[in-house]
């Protein structure tokens, strides 16, 4: 699936969030698709190259759904969500 592909509905199956009102979890989406364009500084025709980024933005909304906090236990990053925005990113210095 593309990175453009993504809406409402995949982040409600994939995060179990069936009965969440869809208002909540576009706004995640979005937040979501911002960092991981801000992060890895490509265009939306470039992140549809590459299916393992979808996987990083729907974990990445799930986090946000989840972790609706301001302060989090960790401040370990996931390694695997890392691991494929780092290979991709063009914003590295």
């Amino acid at each position: 699936m593309k990175f453009s592909e993504v809406d409402v509905e995949i982040v409600k199956e994939y995060a179990n969030a069936y009965d969440e009102d869809s208002g909540l979890l576009k706004i995640i989406l979005e937040g979501a698709k911002s960092r991981v364009k801000s992060y890895t500084g490509l265009s939306d025709d470039e992140l549809d190259m590459h299916e393992d980024i979808t996987i990083a933005l729907l974990v990445i909304c799930n986090e946000m759904f989840e972790n609706r906090v301001y302060s989090a236990d960790s401040s370990k990053a996931n390694i695997l969500i890392s691991s494929i925005l780092d290979s991709y990113s063009q914003n590295l210095l």
